[in-house]
C-alpha cells in the first residue's frame, strides 16, 4: 500500500519507525507541522516526527493548515492508499481522508471511547486507572470518534508516570498499528462503533492544573505528581515561601491538617492520608532527592505548605 503518514510528537516516532522496518508496504509520503521555536534562544526546531523522517530521507510535507488547497493538491498527487495518523495536531477534513483509496486510520493511546482528546495518558494516571491501551481508529469528522479497527489493553505500572507510560504505548501502539495493516491489506478489519454514553473527554492540560491541592487524598495527589511529570509539573510553597516542584512522592500512613509537615523529612499531611516527598525541585536548580534539599534547608515540624 502507499502509505502517507502524519505525525508530530515524540508518541508516532515508532509506529512510522515499525511500518518502515516491516518493509510491506511504501510511505510515499510525511506530513508534519512546521519548526517551531525551541530552548532558551527560541531557535525554530524541528518536531520529533519531521526529524526522525527527514534522517530516513523521507519526502516531508510541513503546510500550516493541512486542509488548504495547495495542501490537498500536494496529497492528492501522491496517490494514498491510505491515511496513518499519530499525533499530528491538526484537525484533517473530510476532503483529504477521501483521497485514501482504503482507510484514514488514527492511532489514539487510550481504550475509546474513554479519553477522547489531546492528554488521554495523562489523565488516565491522574484518575487512579489500572488499565488503559491502544485504539486504531478510522478518522471521522468528529474528533477521536471513529469505528474502532483494533484495540488492546495495556497495564497502568504503579510507578509509571506520563512520561514513562508514554514511552510503553509508543512502542505499543505501533504492534497494533502493524496488526491492523495486516487486516487492511487482506480485507478482515472488523469495525465498532463507539458507545457515545460512554465517552469521557480528555482535555488538554494547563499550567494551573499542577498546582498541590493538599485538602486531596494523599492517593489522589500521587496519582497528579505522576501524572503532570513532566507537565506542567506538580507545585507548592515551602513555609518560607519557596517554590518547589514535587517530582516523586510515596504514600504512608500519618495525619493532621492538609499541607502540615509531620516529621523533618517532609512527610506532608493531607485529607486522607500522608505523602512523603521523595524528590523535589526548587525554582532555577535540576531534581533533587528531598534529603539532599534538606541538607540545607530547614523545614520544621508542625509548619504548613500550602
Amino acid at each position: 500500500m502507499r502509505i502517507v503518514f502524519m505525525g508530530s510528537a515524540e508518541l508516532a516516532v515508532p509506529s512510522l519507525s515499525a511500518i518502515l522496518a516491516a518493509g510491506l508496504d511504501e510511505v510515499v509520503g510525511v506530513v508534519s507541522q512546521p519548526d517551531r521555536p525551541a530552548g532558551r534562544k527560541r531557535l525554530p526546531t524541528a518536531c520529533p516526527l519531521k526529524a526522525f523522517a527527514e534522517s530516513r530521507n523521507l519526502n516531508v510535507m510541513v503546510p500550516e493548515k493541512v486542509g488548504s488547497p495547495e495542501s490537498v493538491a500536494e496529497l492528492a498527487a501522491l496517490k494514498p492508499d491510505l491515511f496513518v495518523v499519530v499525533a499530528y495536531g491538526q484537525y484533517i477534513p473530510s476532503r483529504i481522508i477521501h483521497l485514501a483509496t482504503h482507510e484514514a486510520i488514527n492511532v489514539h493511546p487510550s481504550l475509546l471511547p474513554k479519553y477522547r482528546g489531546s492528554a488521554p495518558i495523562q489523565w488516565a494516571i491522574a484518575n487512579g486507572d489500572h488499565i488503559t491501551g491502544v485504539s486504531i481508529i478510522r478518522l471521522a469528522q468528529k474528533m477521536d470518534a471513529g469505528d474502532i479497527l483494533r484495540q488492546e489493553r495495556h497495564p497502568i505500572a504503579d510507578d509509571d508516570t506520563s512520561n514513562l507510560l508514554h514511552d510503553k504505548l509508543a512502542v505499543f501502539g505501533a504492534e497494533l498499528l502493524l496488526k491492523t495493516l495486516v487486516d487492511i491489506c487482506a480485507g478482515t478489519t472488523s469495525r465498532t462503533v463507539q458507545d457515545e454514553s460512554k465517552v469521557v473527554e480528555a482535555r488538554k492540560l494547563a499550567k494551573e492544573d499542577g498546582g498541590i491541592d493538599w485538602s486531596l487524598p494523599a492517593a489522589i495527589i500521587r496519582n497528579r505528581i505522576r501524572a503532570f511529570d513532566p507537565w506542567p509539573g506538580s507545585t507548592c510553597k515551602l513555609p518560607d515561601g519557596e517554590m518547589v516542584k514535587v517530582w516523586r512522592a510515596e504514600l504512608e500512613e500519618g495525619s493532621g491538617a492538609p499541607g502540615e509537615i509531620l516529621d523533618d523529612h517532609l512527610l506532608v499531611a493531607t485529607s486522607d492520608g500522608a505523602l512523603r516527598l521523595e524528590e523535589i525541585q526548587p525554582a532555577g536548580k535540576k531534581r533533587m532527592p528531598t534529603a539532599s534539599f534538606l541538607n540545607g534547608h530547614l523545614v520544621p515540624q508542625g509548619s504548613v505548605i500550602t
